[in-house]
């Protein structure tokens, strides 16, 4: 399941509050991908601009490797950014697939969960001004 929200805040003012609003929630921008400009470089243009962050919460990382090393498949938490239709929206994994897919322990589910729900805060952070 994808988790995604609409905002009517503009991408590039997300774009420029996203990492200070990311620290608060516990989470660090590793990297960002300008699909868009990446693939047109390759000669494969794209009309809409679509920027994915890598975000990395380094205790959820640690206690996630540690439990189950074949979930790194799935890290960092990817945060993707665009404009669909007049509004913003920002997009990710939902964190119950993740789980689906490894078998854990019911206290390692209510942490990812928590996690999570910081995951959505944030996103819905632009949602609540």
């Amino acid at each position: 399941m994808i988790y995604k929200i609409e905002t009517t805040i503009a991408k590039n003012i997300i774009e420029t509050e996203l990492e200070e609003r990311a620290k608060t929630m516990g989470f660090g921008i590793l990297h960002s991908y300008d699909f868009k400009k990446i693939l047109a470089g390759k000669g494969f243009p794209i009309e809409q601009e679509i920027t994915v962050f890598e975000l990395c919460n380094p205790a959820g990382a640690q206690q996630s490797l540690m439990a189950i090393p074949e979930i790194s498949v799935y890290l960092p938490c990817r945060l993707s950014l665009y404009e669909e239709n007049g509004k913003t929206v920002l997009a990710t994994i939902g964190f119950e697939d993740i789980l689906r897919t490894v078998e854990v322990d019911e206290a390692f589910k209510g942490f990812m969960n928590e996690l999570f729900e910081k995951l959505k805060s944030l996103m819905n952070s632009w949602n609540q001004l």
